[in-house]
């Protein structure tokens, strides 16, 4: 993926070395294991603040990093990203409104409650910030066989940011009274799977839209999107399940299935329109 020519937008804020706290009961290896398989790529945004509540209590102090561009490859790699997926939504919404960016380690207090790594990259919309502990990338590739390549990170933070963009649309506030309605939690979910699905749909109209955007300095090259749907691929949530051992339960999915996810990045990225996003008909 090209990207090292792309602007910067200077507004991330850098918690890495202020100290998180490890989470309680165990280390960060054997929580990722358990909990991979609910919270990998995109925490549902309307329950954020009660499962990041049961990682260290909301009420925890807040911490203020150093705001800007970091000088590290990782920290600047996020940053050019974001600017990219910003300007291709300035694009597409009358009045966008980016969200915040966090990139910390371990944990960090949030608007949400006190967010830990084993979360996976999340947005909290009470804040409106995408919160990105750069290791759990590592963890994905180690533990899933997700893609280390720069697209398929990228996707991971476009992927957040789609959730900014559905709290800007209404439709994540839609879905959390959908939730309200249902008649079980198999019904409940599905609202999540499609809130979840249409931010890949969304990652992949930032893919299709980038170079057009950035002049061509952020760009997708040859082989891109198919590691971006390998990682799709590795974090369905059939996939995940029978990773675990466990038996496929759909009436369970919450971000829904490889085929699903591997679908919607494609769709998004082959009409590069979000009107083409619409995975809640039929619900």
């Amino acid at each position: 993926m090209r990207w090292q020519g792309g602007r910067t937008g200077g507004g991330i804020e850098d918690r890495r070395g202020m100290g998180g706290g490890a989470i309680a009961g165990g280390g960060i290896g054997v929580t990722v294991i358990a909990l991979i398989g609910y919270f990998v790529f995109g925490i549902d945004p309307n329950t954020t603040q009660q499962v990041a509540s049961q990682f260290g209590g909301a009420g925890a102090a807040q911490q203020q990093g150093a705001v800007g561009t970091p000088q590290d490859q990782a920290g600047r790699f996020v940053d050019v990203i974001g600017a990219n997926v910003n300007d291709v939504w300035t694009a597409k919404i009358q009045g966008y409104q980016p969200p915040k960016t966090v990139i910390y380690e371990q944990g960090t207090p949030t608007g949400c409650g006190f967010g830990q790594s084993a979360m996976g990259p999340f947005y909290c919309p009470t804040d409106q910030t995408v919160y990105l502990d750069l290791g759990f990338w590592r963890e994905m590739e180690t533990q899933l066989g997700a893609s280390g390549a720069d697209f398929a990170r990228a996707y991971v933070i476009a992927h957040e940011f789609g959730h900014h963009v559905q709290t800007l649309t209404g439709a994540s506030q839609q879905v959390r009274q959908a939730q309200q309605r249902a008649a079980g939690e198999a019904q409940a979910n599905r609202y999540s799977v499609a809130l979840e699905l249409q931010a890949d749909c969304y990652a992949g109209v930032w893919a299709a839209n980038a170079a057009a955007v950035s002049n061509g300095q952020v760009a997708l090259e040859a082989g891109d999107l198919q590691e971006g749907m390998r990682t799709a691929q590795a974090i369905g949530d059939d996939t995940l399940q029978r990773r675990g051992g466990g038996r496929v339960s759909p009436e369970s999915f919450t971000h829904g299935s490889s085929a699903q996810r591997v679908e919607w990045l494609q769709r998004g990225y082959q009409s590069g329109d979000p009107a083409a996003c619409d995975t809640f008909q039929g619900l």
